[in-house]
């Protein structure tokens, strides 16, 4: 599994995941809410599995 998420976009995702789950955990939104535990995963393992099918990849690539 290759890291495919990057720097910022992890900072985003699990931002927006636990604003998503502290707004499902009050009742603002329906469950849907607690999708954001699938941002958070993503963003603390820094792996989407759905770049790959979509062909894109956030994270900095080292030039050699």
């Amino acid at each position: 599994m290759k890291l495919n998420v990057g720097g910022l976009d992890r900072t985003l995702r699990v931002v927006a995941g636990l604003a998503l789950i502290a707004l499902a955990a009050i009742g603002t939104v329906g469950a849907w809410g607690y999708a954001g535990l699938i941002l958070v995963a993503t963003g603390a393992i820094g792996f989407c599995p759905a770049y790959p099918l979509l062909g894109l990849n956030t994270c900095a690539t080292k030039k050699t």
